[in-house]
């Protein structure tokens, strides 16, 4: 096709008529895009509201401390415990968990043997040590889990066998707020099944034996329990980094640099064509070849073929494009990164982005569906040696 080309002389005349030629003769240029800092530029990992479910059971032993603990009888202090819990980690750092135990305990009180049952639930928040100082990494074989945790506990059938000193009546039944800290040693068996052992040391008020006697203000609890943690899933983070896209955008920044700079030397142009009026006589050049890339493309996130409100201005770019030049066709070449799938998955992947930036030209934008051809090139054609700029739909006319 060839177009009178001259005519465009007088089109480039007048969007610079109103603006002076010496300044349409200085190109602005744009800097690239730097990140001063460094943490910017680091992986940041989130959660779905799916993903990182786990639940665990356990049992072990439990022993309390409370102020007529008795060393010289310790046979008598050493119970069963057994404990359940469900949690989730948010981050590859921090998590949640609720779990509950239930035990039998036994401590001496004026050298008589006595005993209650309790049951108590704590809150946990726990710290993943090995992910938060080093490399955040889902197949560690081993973690250490330091914990925190407030809960409620509920004690009730006491054996008491001595006769009172505060108010001369015994508790039979005792809610308890306790505060507890502890330690988890993690070790994954699989992706989806962790062994886990712990230690736990539980902070009461001075009656969680039912008795309130003697100097001591507080009752402790001390629990050690092993078992089996559940991933629901298995453990999965997703991540991003803020400087990915950062080469990209230079190089579009370089491009409206080279645009510029073709302004500035089309307003130089301009000028010696005044000083030389009449118009010289006007000559016919051909138009761009067929195939040759159009400006606008549509990237798309890893595995995703969603179409974000950022990048559909690039699709209405091309929509405008089409309407203002109805005699151009426009081939979608849908393309995947090719480190990420197998190569006929990424076939189908790009074949959805070309199909979806398709579905946006017709029904949206009411471009006809006989100027557009879908291309599908997977990921055995990389158009970008960085990888992952080729999660893209490019244009080109047909």
């Amino acid at each position: 096709m060839k177009k009178n080309i001259l005519f465009g002389f007088a089109v480039c005349g007048a969007m610079l008529m109103s603006a002076n030629v010496a300044q349409a003769q200085e190109a602005v240029v744009i800097e690239e895009a730097t990140f001063t800092e460094v943490a910017e530029c680091a992986d940041h990992y989130y959660s779905q509201k799916k993903d990182n479910w786990f639940i665990q059971i356990g049992a072990g032993i439990e022993t309390p401390i409370v102020e007529h603990y008795n060393p010289g009888h310790g046979k008598h202090h050493i119970t069963a415990a057994y404990g359940i819990g469900f949690g989730k980690w948010f981050t590859p750092y921090l998590g949640w968990r609720v779990s509950a135990q239930a035990a039998a305990y036994h401590f001496e009180a004026m050298k008589t043997y006595q005993k209650a049952k309790f049951v108590n639930a704590n809150v946990d928040l726990m710290w993943d040590m090995f992910n938060s100082f080093g490399n955040v990494n889902a197949d560690r074989v081993f973690s250490i889990v330091p914990f925190v945790g407030v809960g409620g506990s509920y004690s009730w059938d006491f054996n008491h066998a001595y006769t009172p000193i505060n108010d001369g009546k015994y508790k039979t039944r005792v809610w308890q707020i306790p505060v507890s800290v502890g330690l988890q040693f993690r070790f994954r068996l699989s992706k989806y099944v962790d062994f886990f052992a712990e230690g736990r040391y539980s902070f009461y008020g001075d009656t969680f034996d039912g008795i309130a006697y003697g100097t001591n203000s507080i009752d402790m609890n001390m629990t050690a329990m092993g078992g089996f943690i559940f991933n629901i899933g298995g453990k999965n983070f997703k991540s991003f980094n803020p400087c990915e896209y950062l080469g990209y955008i230079n190089q579009l920044n370089n491009q409206v640099n080279d645009l510029r700079g073709e302004l500035a030397n089309c307003g130089a142009r301009l000028a010696a064509a005044e000083a030389q009026l009449p118009c010289p006589e006007v000559v016919a050049v051909e138009c761009p070849e067929a195939g040759a890339p159009l400006m606008s493309t549509v990237r798309f996130t890893i595995n995703s073929a969603k179409i974000t409100s950022l990048e559909a201005v690039n699709v209405f770019n091309i929509a405008q494009w089409m309407k203002a030049n109805p005699e151009s066709n426009v081939v979608i070449k849908g393309y995947a990164d090719k480190d990420t799938g197998t190569a006929a998955y990424n076939m189908k992947l790009s074949e959805r982005r070309a199909q979806n930036v398709y579905n946006m030209l017709t029904k949206e934008y009411g471009i006809s569906a006989d100027r557009l051809t879908i291309k599908a090139e997977g990921s055995d054609s990389q158009i970008y040696d960085t990888n992952n700029w080729n999660r893209i739909v490019i244009f080109s006319q047909d």
